[in-house]
């Protein structure tokens, strides 16, 4: 053993490119044959955060480049192990999050050969490339560092999207004296549309009586949010976001209209809009109204992707980089002298919606938003699961931070929240909260003791209605009836107690102190709230 040790094995040469290439945290769960990789991370100063199961580290992973605006390595073990990740990797895939996912093989000899080697596919890569953007597999250890700054690169460059790369037991563990040194994944320099296109663009938005910005999840991953402030002062016109934008616009700022995507406001606001500007958004169906908004003939439309352009509504597409493209643009922008009348267009939006939630008398509800608003800083992070606090949330929580609302809107899928908000603690270091519901979280529970074990300031809203809640209304309102949504869960607080994480039950009234507290520990904390919350109805 004392032999193995002193040997530089693959696993060095996969640790050592991820240090090359700036990888300071790597998230995952080993096994039989990744062994060689933690190995190496054993003296690596790359910080391995491990998690219970391989769907919660690729959330984790998630959270952690969302958050920190970058690349996050995933590490994964043959088989089922490396399986576990899919649903994670479809989010990320869908969400645009470079995620670059690195996982064993059986030995090379036997890849195909279906001769019942443990944790054996008849094609693993095949299970993944419909999914990640890109793939590789390495036949030596020579092909590591190589194929390692690939993944890091195509991960990261526009539009950005989570890679895989797969490396044989065998590679892994054998003798090697391969080096690694002065690698870049650094992606190509952004791409800024043609001069000519701008002009026009910027002619249309010019000439507009009533523009409108909207701003998407492209701008957060750019980080293009002080360019899509000065092209909305150049114009003087209101902001709105998608749910996966939100962040990219102070929703306290006098522009801001918000991201309430289904009321009758907003599609007002859109639809009188002389010219809209969309940055970074694929106006996909969730923030459409089903495709029902009318945009008319003035959509400019800013994409990494020429094929999302026009591809739901017709517009003058600028290909290119979200942040380049915005600044571009304000260099060819007169600026307009403020008179009001963009801060009341934002204002009446805002002021409908308001009133439409005031006669549905959602006090609860909205009462919740503004206790999480008023205990969570401004600069802190939060990660929103699939439950009905998340969905008031994505219409009416403001956002005051870019890359700080953290919601699996790109698949829908549960249990992301709590490992997200894990992630993301980590790329931060600070405080983050976790918002889930009695439903959702049993998908990730268990990482209460990686939690606790790493010492994550990461604090669990856990809202409890005895199930699923948002299936519960849906079911209700399309078959009258309700059928398998209700659950026998467990004592919750004891759970949490079980892992050595402190918990606290509250209610409604007292749910901002009880966060307060929480947030403030240190540490992992679960705040318990019982309480059976509903949806609004969009209204005029």
């Amino acid at each position: 053993m004392s032999e193995a040790v002193r040997t530089r094995i693959g696993g060095h040469v996969v640790v050592d490119a991820l240090e090359s290439l700036g990888a300071e945290t790597v998230f995952g769960l080993p096994g039989v044959h990744a062994l060689g990789i933690w190995e190496a991370l054993r003296e690596s100063s790359i910080r391995y955060v491990g998690f219970r199961t391989e769907l919660n580290a690729t959330f984790a992973a998630d959270g952690y480049a969302r958050a920190g605006g970058k690349p996050a390595a995933l590490l994964l073990s043959t088989g089922p192990g490396a399986l576990n990740s899919l649903t994670g990797l479809m989010e990320a895939s869908s969400a645009h999050v470079p995620l670059v996912a690195v996982a064993s093989q059986i030995p090379r000899d036997l890849i195909g050969r279906g001769r019942g080697y443990l944790h054996e596919l008849r094609d693993q890569r095949a299970s993944f490339e419909p999914i990640v953007k890109w793939s590789a597999g390495a036949r030596s250890a020579e092909d590591v560092p190589e194929l390692l700054a690939e993944a890091w690169q195509r991960a990261q460059t526009p539009p950005s999207g989570p890679v895989f790369l797969e490396l044989p037991v065998d590679v892994l563990t054998g003798q090697t004296e391969v080096g690694v040194e002065g690698l870049d994944g650094s992606p190509p320099a952004p791409v800024v549309p043609d001069s000519s296109r701008l002009d026009e663009a910027a002619r249309v938005l010019a000439g507009a009586e009533s523009p409108l910005v909207w701003a998407g999840s492209g701008v957060l991953r750019s980080g293009a949010w002080e360019e899509l402030r000065a092209v909305a002062e150049a114009l003087r016109a209101p902001v709105v976001t998608s749910y996966m934008g939100k962040g990219a616009f102070p929703e306290d700022d006098p522009l801001a209209a918000g991201s309430a995507c289904d009321e009758a406001a907003f599609r007002d606001l859109v639809e009188s809009a002389d010219a809209v500007l969309v940055a970074g958004s694929e106006l996909g169906a969730e923030t459409t109204q089903q495709y029902g908004l009318q945009f008319g003939d003035q959509l400019v439309q800013i994409d990494a992707d020429e094929e999302r352009i026009g591809t739901t509504f017709p517009a003058l597409g600028l290909v290119g980089d979200a942040r380049a493209t915005l600044a571009a643009l304000a260099e060819r922008l007169p600026r307009r002298d403020p008179d009001g009348r963009a801060e009341e267009r934002a204002r009446t939006v805002r002021d409908r919606i308001a009133a439409g939630l005031d006669e549905q008398g959602r006090g609860l509800e909205r009462g919740l938003l503004e206790s999480v608003r008023a205990a969570l800083p401004r600069e802190a992070a939060s990660g929103w699961d699939m439950t009905i606090l998340a969905y008031w949330a994505g219409a009416h929580f403001p956002v005051l931070s870019p890359r700080r609302f953290l919601y699996p809107l790109g698949s829908g899928t549960l249990g992301y929240s709590w490992p997200a908000a894990l992630g993301a603690a980590v790329a931060l270091g600070q405080p983050t909260l976790a918002v889930a519901g009695d439903g959702g979280i049993l998908y990730g529970v268990q990482e209460l003791a990686t939690a606790r074990q790493y010492g994550l300031p990461t604090t669990l809203l856990l809202v409890d209605d005895g199930g699923y809640g948002i299936l519960r209304e849906y079911q209700r309102d399309a078959y009258g009836e309700t059928f398998a949504v209700d659950l026998e869960q467990p004592d919750f607080p004891e759970l949490a107690r079980s892992f050595g994480v402190p918990v606290e039950s509250t209610t409604p009234d007292a749910l901002e102190d009880a966060l307060g507290r929480a947030l403030s520990t240190g540490g992992p904390a679960v705040v318990h709230l019982p309480a059976r919350l509903e949806m609004w109805t969009p209204t005029g």
